[in-house]
């Protein structure tokens, strides 16, 4: 599928004391069947829905009816209040990252990178199933998951990268559906959360621009490990580390911003790491938690490292990153 011009839309709402004659999903009738409406949280509260479609190429023609209907009627009701919509925002990023809250009904067990693999693609399919297939039978994974514990004990967060945007509103559209309902996690009964957190979004030419940083600090938030020859190194080694993520920016980045073959002469200037064994379906992973600081001597070294750095946090790095592992954050 060909990325679109934008990969969301979403409605900003203000409350009112009016009364509103219809609700939000009636303002947009013409595509009820089509769009679910999202709440985006904020540390603010809740101002603004996203209105995912299952098909983004569809986006224009509703942009159009938006348009139509803040000439004409404007309050609404949403979630048994009434609201006046006073904009629309439209999102031209092409990389994203969001979580969801979960509420697990009992402990859930510590490996769940089979769990929330096989959720993103049951949510993905709800939308579109032919997409859904071919993403999954690719060698090119397009998106990193983790799940990891809250500052409320009773709660876990479900972050999800997309690295091509034509897979943001189908997959939110796929979520909708399972917000503020329970749903099965690991064999665990959970609950997720109302609506949804928008963390960071950016483009790839955005990256490309990052100003040079000759010292990285990178912390990896869950086990991390590599393909070196035919084994597998949990040590994030420059060379390996910074490796993976160059074929992993050329393969879904525009061609003329791709890298060529770099012999990577970074160093490893401190770190503080250990080792995790992450049960899979085989045998058990072993990767590399905790952070470390990368310095290079090269300025132009230097400047795609900090490029593919920032990258990694939408893409993840290294192995298994659809399946909970690789997870980085500068």
């Amino acid at each position: 599928m060909k990325d679109t011009k934008f990969s969301l839309l979403t409605l900003v709402l203000q409350p009112c004391s009016e009364n509103p004659l219809i609700s939000l999903s009636e303002w947009l009738l013409e595509y009820r069947s089509l769009i679910a409406f999202i709440p985006l949280t904020s540390q603010q509260g809740v101002d603004k829905v996203i209105v995912a479609i299952n098909d983004p190429r569809l986006y224009p023609t509703l942009l159009q009816l938006i348009f139509k209907q803040l000439n004409t009627n404007t309050v609404v009701e949403w979630q048994n209040k009434a609201y006046r919509v006073i904009g629309v925002e439209t999102d031209p990023n092409t990389l994203h990252i969001f979580q969801i809250q979960v509420y697990p009904q009992k402990p859930l067990p510590k490996t769940l990178g089979r769990g929330i693999h096989a959720l993103f693609f049951t949510w993905l399919a709800e939308a579109d199933p032919c997409l859904a297939e071919s993403i999954h039978k690719s060698d090119l994974i397009p998106m990193s998951l983790s799940i990891f514990p809250d500052v409320v004990k009773t709660r876990m967060i479900l972050k999800i990268g997309l690295i091509k945007p034509f897979l943001l509103s189908p997959l939110l559209y796929g979520i909708s559906r399972h917000l503020d309902h329970d749903i099965i996690l690991a064999d665990v009964p959970c609950r997720l959360g109302q609506g949804i957190r928008l963390l960071q979004s950016s483009t790839y030419s955005t990256l490309f621009q990052i100003p040079t940083e000759k010292t990285i600090n990178l912390r990896l938030q869950s086990p991390t490990s590599f393909k070196q020859d035919k084994f597998i190194q949990p040590f994030p080694l420059p060379q390996l580390f910074f490796e993976s993520l160059r074929k992993r920016w050329n393969q879904f980045a525009p061609e003329e911003l791709h890298y060529p073959m770099i012999e990577w002469e970074g160093l490893t200037s401190a770190f503080e790491l250990k080792t995790h064994a992450l049960k899979m379906k085989g045998s058990p992973e072993i990767g590399s938690t905790g952070w470390v600081c990368y310095e290079f001597p090269s300025l132009e070294q230097a400047k795609i490292a900090t490029t593919l750095a920032h990258f990694g946090q939408f893409a993840g790095v290294g192995r298994k990153v659809g399946m909970g592992m690789g997870q980085i954050q500068l």
